[in-house]
């Protein structure tokens, strides 16, 4: 086991790295001097050449590479061009909505798939089971920016009972900004609770197909025993993998939804940098997603391991 934490640790550490690399070189390839974006086309080259020198754009690209790399080791984030206030400040503030968002996007998402893949695979190759498959489907394909729209303008418009955009604050009571991460949650969560109601009902069917299973089935347990009693234990295992991916997709995902209903969490911050041409925040923001996406996974790894009974430590 120690040995396995010791290459996922390893594998970790050097995908973090590479998304370093790759989020550093992507924006620096782009056209366009920030420098100039800040000041605007009519500003005098002497004062876009200061500003270069003040932001540190005159240095060699491996030195401010290596500088932002020590920068993050330590926990000191740059400071926005656009805001001109540190971007650490900026996270806090935003992620303290884009996180809630995930995670009732999650809970919707865990809730709905449970329930109907575990009903789909009690009745396999019956009209419930094509049902779902078939809404499965049909919310796979379905993209959650135009679901988004749809939403504002069924239970906005029509029917006023959510707000069409915004977030209320905190401040102004559980209830009242749970109600603002609604319609942005179900639009999150349609996706990825199709593909996990899919998941689940191809873990039981094929948890159902085991000897042990038949052998309960055997000695007089009946078919809704042998399901909650030995069929689902060992089925969630794959599931709640799943669940660990899709909750660290849905946190890299929710770039598009917090635009769509226009929440300042850290996705429609990342879009508000790119317009401004707000480097550092784009840069910092992108790596801290890519670090939580990359953490994830490497946890839901351990636990992968840990909670699979099959799975010995000559196996991991």
């Amino acid at each position: 086991m120690s040995i396995f934490l010791l290459k996922r640790f390893f594998t970790f550490i050097v995908t973090l790295l590479g998304a370093s690399l790759l989020t550093f070189l992507s924006l620096e390839i782009l056209p366009g001097d920030p420098a100039r974006v800040i000041l605007g086309i009519d500003a005098p080259q002497s004062a876009v050449d200061a500003l270069r020198l003040q932001l540190g754009l005159d240095r060699p690209m491996v030195d401010r590479y290596f500088d932002w790399l020590a920068h993050l080791l330590t926990g000191r984030f740059g400071v926005s061009y656009t805001y001109n206030v540190p971007v650490m400040d900026l996270i806090k503030h935003r992620i303290g909505i884009t996180f809630p968002l995930a995670i009732l996007s999650m809970l919707l998402s865990v809730l709905v798939a449970l329930i109907l893949g575990i009903y789909a695979a009690s009745r396999h190759n019956k009209i419930g089971d094509v049902s779902v498959m078939g809404l499965s489907q049909l919310g796979i394909s379905i993209p959650n920016f135009w679901l988004a729209l749809l939403l504002i303008l069924f239970f906005a418009v029509n029917l006023g009972w959510f707000s069409s955009g915004g977030f209320v604050g905190w401040d102004k009571g559980f209830i009242k900004s749970i109600q603002s991460l609604i319609l942005p949650a179900i639009s999150l969560a349609t996706v990825q609770g199709a593909i996990l109601a899919r998941f689940t009902r191809s873990a039981v069917l094929e948890t159902m197909r085991e000897d042990y299973v038949r052998t309960a089935r055997a000695k007089g347990l009946t078919r809704r025993g042998t399901l909650w009693k030995h069929v689902l234990r060992n089925a969630m295992i794959p599931v709640i993998t799943i669940m660990g991916l899709q909750f660290a997709n849905l946190l890299a995902g929710t770039i598009i939804v917090e635009e769509v209903f226009a929440i300042p969490g850290l996705g429609r911050l990342i879009l508000q940098a790119i317009s401004n041409r707000d480097i550092t925040v784009v840069r910092d923001v992108v790596i801290l997603l890519a670090a939580l996406v990359v953490f994830i996974n490497f946890v839901v790894d351990v636990l992968y391991a840990v909670i699979d009974p099959r799975l010995k430590p000559q196996d991991v």
